[in-house]
């Protein structure tokens, strides 16, 4: 079978796809084959070899050598064999070259989609090569149409695809303008590789830096971490090693140019750089800016921050609809509650002035009682005597008489046993949670007021040494 163009085909798709001649040779090879077998019987055994001097396929049926043959499309005798091959002998197996197999137009396009199929794959699989080892670099594309709500961006030698959940919020693309994204993933489907890109990933942040800040590129500047609320507001946590180099204002730039280049494409985000350090406190302090901290105290085991801020200072600290509160704990990777200074002595006092009620307690030992967590005369009764005499430094007796105390006026019901005004302390809480290795997205802030009983008293726990510093008036 001659195919004087075959040659040319086989060069000409090495050059316009990139598929090597081996593939193109080998897709040959085996469409042919199956449709021999299709032809001539399904239990031969046939071989079909591409002859590049002659540009031919030459296809060969192989045969067993026996004395009578009982199935002809499997055996041949030993007769016309030795005519074939004068040294063969019985049990041998012989190629004969099939000279005209007489291929119908039928047959000859079941090749083609069998040659047309394996090109395919084979170019699938340079695709997915090509780009998977470019996940979690920049890309840009032009944007082609849409599917199913999902941006189609022509990235040259394949389409990518930007989700419109990684869409930022607020964006429109139309047919022809050019789009840059976050390759987050490519994955082999049954339609070919699949390249999905994102917007909204913090990475998207990080890779945005990196174009911009030399000092990031070489590496004197080092992220440390990212998190953001796409389309909002986003934090971003610099370090470096070198004492002479500001990294905030290394990314800032000169009056704000490369910081201003991000923002314009992240469609105005709103961008804070603040400084890591290797203190938790130290960095939530940075993370939480523009607002003062009054103190932060850690809770290694839970990790969980407990923030306390003065009154002034508490929407600064929580921000716009919890944005602040919750990019901090996301870009520190710990829990950051909001506390008000001004509401924790306001439960002191109110926690004190309920237990001096039994003359037993004095006014310091009260004070000494809320530092463990006794914030009411019932945690007072349910408290272990040791306890007591561990945090007032009393006997086991007299820690006793506080428990006996405690119990009778509970008993009598002649006095509060609660504070008569429960104030939470807790004015917002946030959650962190990760994605691909940065921070990303949280649950939103608990309102303030907002009920979460055991959340509130594990803080007030938390807090007794903080309480004792506070002086009730």
């Amino acid at each position: 079978m001659n195919f004087s163009e075959l040659g040319k085909v086989i060069e000409q798709l090495g050059k316009d796809r990139g598929i090597q001649k081996e593939v193109v040779v080998g897709a040959i090879e085996q469409a042919f084959m199956v449709t021999a077998r299709k032809k001539f019987g399904i239990q031969g055994e046939y071989e079909a070899r591409y002859n590049q001097e002659d540009g031919e396929v030459e296809i060969f049926q192989y045969k067993n050598v026996v004395d009578a043959v009982k199935d002809p499309i499997v055996e041949i005798e030993h007769v016309a064999a030795k005519e074939l091959d004068e040294e063969c002998v019985i049990g041998d197996q012989l190629g004969i070259k099939i000279e005209d197999p007489h291929f119908s137009r039928v047959d000859i396009q079941t090749a083609k989609q069998i040659i047309f199929q394996k090109v395919r794959d084979a170019e699938r699989e340079i695709l997915f090569a090509e780009f998977k080892h470019r996940e979690g670099d920049l890309v840009t594309g032009i944007v082609r149409r849409y599917e199913r709500g999902n941006v189609i961006i022509d990235l040259g030698k394949a389409d990518a695809v930007l989700n419109r959940r990684e869409i930022i919020y607020g964006e429109q693309f139309k047919p022809g303008d050019r789009v840059q994204g976050y390759l987050s993933e490519v994955v082999m489907t049954n339609r070919g590789p699949e390249i999905r890109v994102s917007r909204t990933s913090p990475m998207f942040l990080v890779k945005l830096f990196e174009a911009e800040v030399p000092e990031i590129q070489d590496g004197t500047i080092e992220i440390k971490a990212a998190a953001r609320e796409p389309g909002h507001r986003a934090k971003v946590a610099v370090y470096t090693v070198d004492r002479d180099i500001d990294p905030v204002g290394a990314c800032v730039g000169m009056k704000g140019s490369r910081v201003q280049n991000i923002v314009n494409e992240l469609q105005g985000e709103k961008i804070d750089i603040v400084k890591w350090h290797d203190d938790v406190s130290f960095f939530v302090k940075n993370a939480l800016a523009p607002s003062e901290i009054t103190s932060i105290n850690m809770n290694h085991e839970d990790h969980v921050l407990d923030v306390i801020v003065e009154e002034d200072q508490l929407s600064l600290a929580i921000g716009r609809r919890g944005q602040n509160v919750r990019l901090a704990a996301m870009l520190s990777g710990w829990k950051v509650n909001i506390i008000s200074k001004a509401k924790l002595q306001e439960k002191v006092k109110l926690a004190v002035e309920n237990l001096v009620q039994l003359d037993e307690v004095s006014e310091t030992a009260a004070q000494m009682f809320v530092q463990i967590g006794i914030m009411s005369i019932i945690d007072l009764s349910a408290t272990s005597g040791e306890e007591i005499s561990r945090a007032i430094e009393c006997s086991a007796e007299d820690a006793q008489k506080f428990i006996d105390a405690a119990t009778a006026a509970i008993e009598n019901d002649d006095i509060q046993n609660e504070p008569e005004e429960e104030s939470e302390i807790i004015s917002a809480s946030a959650v962190p949670s990760q994605r691909m290795g940065m921070i990303k997205d949280s649950r939103p802030a608990s309102a303030e007021g907002e009920e979460d009983d055991d959340k509130f008293s594990d803080a007030e726990k938390r807090l007794r040494e903080e309480l004792a510093a506070f002086k009730l008036k």
